[in-house]
């Protein structure tokens, strides 16, 4: 199969790193460390041609005619200068002036096979991992530390603002709860059913669930559109950025992000359906190449970076003699 265009080792040095168009390597090698640019290389200089002298008459030999070195196509030389010789400045035949054995020419471009040099088990070298907007992925770690936080922190949240709701809809449940742990201690073996929960549990869990979700929204929301960072991503110095431009989010963008994760919460009562998708959600950026995209980060077109320890100046100092 074909090799798409982009940044490999160099088979001839596998201590640097080239870029292959689809048909043959472009420009100079530069180290395996360093990071490539997003495209290819620029392309390089043509060396300066100095111009030849023309040839001087030979010792004690007839003057050379300035007509007879070699012209240029569409040249006619003037009356009474005689032509080149036939072959004349033409190029030398193949392997001419090379020992027997050399290879002639550039290597052959082949487009559906790997780049030429040594045999490849199944992949030209280790591919460039991609750096959005000059910054490193983040790790996945990185990210369930920071989730776990902000988990932490609506937690919190929820014992604050859903504290009497939940007390109420434990006491409305009570009633079958105490009499299933009294036949499992008691080991009864009966098919008469449970007792039936209070009228008001089916809409204390509803309205349980609303809060719950809307302070996760109003936690979230707000702060991924102005900084595209929770409390927890900032801990963790993580930042979420969109795929195609290093600007804020926004909060169209970051209610987009947040719905795919956060609205399945309206499901925990259904089977824990809602649980389900948000698990899932979470472990979809383990499976996803080359940006570790979840399926939030998907539908909204974000990257989770990493952001370096120490922040980088924007400020330059003025050059000497000017002030600031």
């Amino acid at each position: 199969m074909s090799v798409a265009p982009g940044w490999y080792r160099d088979p001839a040095d596998p201590d640097t790193q080239r870029y292959w168009d689809g048909e043959g390597w472009l420009g100079a090698p530069i180290p395996a460390e360093a990071t490539p640019p997003a495209g290819p290389p620029p392309p390089e200089p043509e060396p300066a041609t100095e111009p030849r002298p023309a040839p001087g008459p030979a010792p004690g030999g007839p003057p050379v005619p300035a007509g007879d070195p070699v012209a240029p196509a569409g040249y006619d030389a003037p009356p009474g200068h005689g032509a080149p010789p036939p072959g004349y400045g033409a190029a030398p035949p193949p392997g001419h002036g090379m020992p027997p054995g050399t290879p002639v020419g550039p290597y052959p471009a082949s487009a559906s096979g790997p780049p030429p040099g040594p045999p490849y088990p199944t992949w030209p070298g280790r591919p460039v991992e991609p750096r959005p907007h000059g910054l490193p992925l983040a790790g996945y770690g990185a990210r369930l530390v920071a989730r776990l936080i902000d988990i932490a922190v609506v937690l919190a949240l929820n014992v604050v603002v859903n504290f009497w709701f939940v007390q109420q809809y434990i006491r409305e449940m009570s009633p079958p709860v105490a009499e299933l742990w009294s036949r499992i201690s008691n080991q009864e073996r009966t098919t008469e059913p449970l007792p039936p929960a209070g009228e008001q549990a089916s809409s204390l869990q509803i309205a349980i669930l609303l809060i719950a979700t809307a302070l996760w929204l109003a936690y979230e929301v707000p702060s991924m559109a102005s900084r595209g960072q929770t409390f927890g991503k900032r801990v963790m110095r993580l930042k979420v950025l969109p795929v195609s431009t290093a600007a804020p989010l926004g909060f169209g963008r970051a209610l987009r992000r947040w719905n795919t994760l956060g609205l399945p919460t309206l499901l925990w009562w259904c089977c824990g359906i809602g649980l389900l998708l948000q698990l899932i959600d979470a472990i979809s950026a383990l499976f996803d190449r080359p940006l570790r995209q979840a399926l939030h980060d998907k539908r909204a077109q974000t990257v989770v970076v990493q952001l370096p320890r120490t922040p980088v100046p924007h400020d330059r100092p003025a050059p000497p003699g000017e002030s600031p």
